[in-house]
């Protein structure tokens, strides 16, 4: 299939009132990786956060979670539909290396942010600990 030739799209359900029709499937590679583009339908609901629409397409498609970025995620008004694009990497250190940073912290889910601030807290208590005993040192 030549990259003008028009593909079917595919409607995937993700739960949760959530669906996703592929409409362009294209593997880059150059770079290594596959960019999917399409709409996520949500009658009745809000736009889903990049970290929950993350998680479902890549539960989905079969792919480790730290391999699969949004890229933007755009509201169409009134419609209950967003326009979509995602980069799936073959691998979590080719995704650290060509996807931006912000793009990164952007997606990230619940679950990987409460791990950070975990370990944020946990250094914030050892950096602490360190100048009560230095202070009782002098």
């Amino acid at each position: 299939m030549s990259l003008n030739e028009k593909q079917p799209s595919q409607i995937i359900d993700l739960g949760d009132q959530l669906s996703l029709e592929i409409v362009n499937d294209v593997k880059n590679p150059l770079i290594g990786r596959r960019e999917i583009s399409g709409y996520v339908y949500h009658q009745g609901k809000g736009t889903p956060s990049l970290g929950v629409l993350r998680t479902k397409v890549a539960e989905k498609m079969k792919v480790d979670l730290g391999s699969i970025y949004v890229i933007s995620l755009v509201t169409e008004y009134g419609i209950g539909r967003s326009k979509v694009l995602f980069h799936i990497y073959p691998n979590k250190k080719a995704a650290e290396r060509f996807v931006p940073k912000y793009i990164i912290e952007r997606n990230k889910t619940l679950q990987e942010e409460m791990q950070e601030a975990e370990e944020k807290e946990k250094k914030q208590k050892e950096k602490e600990q360190k100048s009560e005993e230095k202070k009782e040192g002098q």
